[in-house]
């Protein structure tokens, strides 16, 4: 046993900003910019129009997420990991940037899935999102499944589906088990995700909210912090390191 106390993180989209993701729901975020855009990730609208697919399918293709690279937040959990300290990732971003950065996978619970692999919604095969964004380069604008020719979409929970199950069952009971747990970069708007935060404050670990905007769980949180997540994120990590928080 390392004696360290279990830190768990919950990262939204304001953690990956700096590696040229934007968010979603902040002052310049992608659905006040583009109320419409929002019909590209709801399960509904999806399903429903080959229209919806087709641009959902061009954004994806025209989108830098696969390309992005982790940057000093991401890289900071990583070191925490390194430096002994027990540590479980609850992201709500699909980017797969934790793991990039070199946190085991083991303990990485990717909450809303993963936008690094595609699905198909009929007999449910999973491959590389590469893979599908191939075909739409080479002139498929709405691939169909190759095994079943069923609809594909990302291996992401689109707004509309529920979280699997197990892994929220997963995230809560870390919720319940940490002493410390950081909330960065995220409204903490969406649930079932943002309860965690209610869960850890109502058993007594320590909350500390990292984001630039205020969020509902502020009054309950044992610190807020708004200063720029790339550099607070990481001074704040080093400092539960060396055993000063």
């Amino acid at each position: 046993m390392t004696g360290k106390p279990l830190v768990a993180l919950l990262t939204g989209a304001g953690v990956s900003t700096d590696s040229g993701i934007p968010d979603y729901r902040g002052p310049n975020g992608l659905w006040r910019r583009d109320p419409e855009a929002e019909k590209l990730v709801t399960y509904a609208y999806y399903m429903a129009d080959p229209e919806i697919r087709r641009r959902a399918w061009r954004m994806r293709r025209d989108s830098r997420t696969l390309e992005a690279r982790p940057n000093a937040a991401h890289r900071a959990v990583a070191e925490l990991e390194r430096a002994g300290v027990p540590v479980r990732v609850l992201t709500q971003n699909v980017d797969g940037l934790h793991r990039l950065a070199g946190v085991s996978a083991r303990k990485v619970l990717e909450l809303h899935g993963t936008a690094r692999a595609y699905v198909c919604t009929g007999c449910r095969v999973r491959g590389p999102m590469e893979d599908a964004l191939a075909r739409v380069a080479a002139g498929e604008d709405d691939p169909p499944c190759r095994e079943c020719g069923g609809v594909l979409k990302p291996a992401t929970v689109m707004f509309g589906e529920r979280l699997d199950p197990v892994v929220l069952g997963e995230a809560a009971g870390i919720a319940q088990a940490c002493e410390v747990f950081i909330a960065a970069g995220t409204s903490l708007q969406v649930e079932p995700a943002a309860g965690l935060a209610g869960v850890v404050a109502d058993h007594g670990a320590r909350l500390v909210v990292v984001n630039a905007e205020p969020t509902p769980y502020d009054d309950r949180a044992d610190e807020v912090i708004r200063e720029p997540i790339g550099t607070a994120l990481p001074e704040l990590l080093r400092k539960i390191a060396a055993g000063r928080q």
